[in-house]
């Protein structure tokens, strides 16, 4: 599909220029010459350095942390896209940053990830582009178009072509059940559902597993991990339950705190990931494979600049 770079334009801030690099390779365009630095008291300066008027405009920023700072870069961004007029400014978020914040979990509560789809559009975004949303409902808090592309089929690729038998696809709580069995259709394999209790953020207990996983290669399916805690806990019980090897996949590698180090002493054999938030050099593992978002995004941005149907990539 041809695409002018008189017409369209992709630009990234510092959140994750290297997947951005990759989007635009894989269209066949260059990135667009922008300066994204700050003051020295911390402000954020935008440079957009070529014009834009009348260009399609797909700004690539995902909100992986720093998460507040990669977040005022993309507004920032979009407001100096929308006073230079561009055409349309579609933000393009790999990753979607305070999605976990979807719902009042208790009184007093906010509801971030709305106030955050309200700041990209007060911003001037006139389209979202996004992937495996913590909770699908987040597209209903825009009043702008959201394409939500799923990380299942990369992942789901990558063990089909290592032909494992005996697999089971296991969820790792209840509310991923949906996306388990998404992906347990790519491989045409049975799931299992792991119970577990949160007493607290970012720490999990396993009660009990549902379904058959003894003598089983296992495969746990999760949108995003971030301290590991729940992935790992639940890789262990079902090893210590009979499984004969556990390997584990997520589209979003948060990995904060103690995640790189439980994941290594943990019985996975493989943690699959996508580049959707980049993984430091420290931080990466024999053991963790990438594999990239990248053409899918690609894919994505042609058809929505060719007012082609963006729901073939769903599959």
């Amino acid at each position: 599909m041809n695409m002018s770079g008189s017409e369209v334009k992709i630009f990234t801030g510092n959140a994750n220029p290297e997947v951005a690099q990759r989007i635009a390779d894989a269209i066949g365009l260059p990135l667009g010459k922008a300066t994204v630095s700050t003051f020295s008291d911390g402000e954020i300066s935008v440079n957009i350095e070529e014009t834009v008027r009348g260009k399609d405009v797909f700004v690539v920023q995902s909100t992986n942390p720093p998460v507040n700072d990669n977040i005022m870069e993309l507004l920032i961004l979009i407001d100096a896209f929308k006073r230079a007029s561009a055409g349309r400014i579609t933000a393009v978020l790999p990753y979607y940053g305070y999605a976990r914040q979807d719902r009042k979990a208790k009184a007093r509560d906010p509801i971030t990830s709305k106030l955050v789809a309200n700041l990209l559009t007060t911003a001037g975004a006139d389209r979202i582009l996004t992937m495996d949303l913590h909770a699908s409902q987040i597209q209903g808090y825009f009043d702008i178009p959201v394409d939500h592309l799923l990380g299942v089929p990369i992942l789901a690729k990558y063990f089909k072509e290592k032909e494992l038998e005996d697999v089971v696809v296991v969820s790792p709580d209840l509310g991923s059940v949906t996306r388990a069995r998404n992906f347990a259709n790519h491989l045409d394999a049975p799931i299992a559902i792991i119970d577990k209790r949160r007493p607290k953020a970012n720490v999990s207990e396993v009660m009990n597993i549902i379904g058959d996983i003894k003598d089983k290669n296992v495969i746990l399916i999760d949108d995003m991990i971030d301290t590991a805690g729940t992935i790992t806990n639940g890789a262990n019980a079902l090893k210590d339950l009979g499984a004969k090897e556990v390997y584990a996949c997520c589209t979003h590698p948060v990995l904060s705190g103690p995640a790189i180090e439980r994941i290594e002493k943990s019985v996975i054999k493989e943690l699959v990931i996508t580049d959707s938030i980049p993984l430091p050099e420290e931080k990466k593992l024999d053991k963790i494979v990438i594999r990239s978002v990248a053409p899918i995004f690609g894919e994505a941005i042609q058809r929505i600049y060719k007012n082609i149907s963006v729901s073939k990539l769903f599959d």
